[in-house]
């Protein structure tokens, strides 16, 4: 089959590239990120995938738009759902490109995160699959979790530390309030 999968950075691309590859799939990369934050750190990942292009030989589609406010405008006052709007976001605009350019099939790297809502990326793009009449592909790729961490460390990628959205790099970062007990005032 010819796929899209859909790359959220180069390190989770690696597994699930090698492993389309090796089940015979003709593979096309493409890469859409709005909820990147900062712009630099959105820089350091494009790069990194420009990278695994030229190394990997992987033909690439790049919907290459910094649309920081447009996500955030998306997830404004609903940041309970903000992760639903971000996959939802990419899927979409992966699935577009699926049947734009005659693909048999689509699918994300975000199946091969353990940090990820397995379940709820799949719903929506199978969701996404069926409005733009283009097969969702399910391929549970968090079985080479480890082989793609090792993968990135010899080819020297760059590597994130956390998921990309803004929410994501404060829980990261942030200090961790700590709960005190009410005082009692006498």
């Amino acid at each position: 089959m010819k796929i899209l999968l859909h790359i959220c950075c180069a390190n989770c691309a690696l597994y699930p590239l090698k492993r389309l590859r090796d089940e015979g799939h003709e593979v096309f990369g493409f890469f859409y990120n709005p909820n990147i934050h900062p712009y630099q750190e959105y820089s350091r990942r494009l790069d990194a995938v420009k990278d695994i292009e030229n190394r990997l030989a992987v033909r690439m589609i790049y919907l290459d738009r910094y649309d920081l406010e447009d996500f955030l405008r998306s997830v404004a006052f609903r940041e309970g759902e903000r992760c639903r709007i971000c996959y939802h976001r990419r899927l979409e605009a992966t699935g577009r490109a699926a049947k734009k350019g005659k693909f048999d099939a689509f699918t994300t790297t975000l199946l091969g995160s353990k940090l990820q809502d397995y379940s709820l990326i799949k719903e929506i793009g199978f969701a996404v699959g069926r409005e733009q009449g283009v097969a969702f592909y399910d391929a549970d790729f968090r079985e080479g979790w480890k082989a793609g961490i090792e993968m990135s460390k010899e080819l020297n990628l760059y590597r994130q530390q956390y998921c990309g959205c803004i929410y994501s790099e404060k829980e990261r970062f942030a200090p961790k309030k700590v709960k005190r007990s009410p005082s009692i005032c006498r």
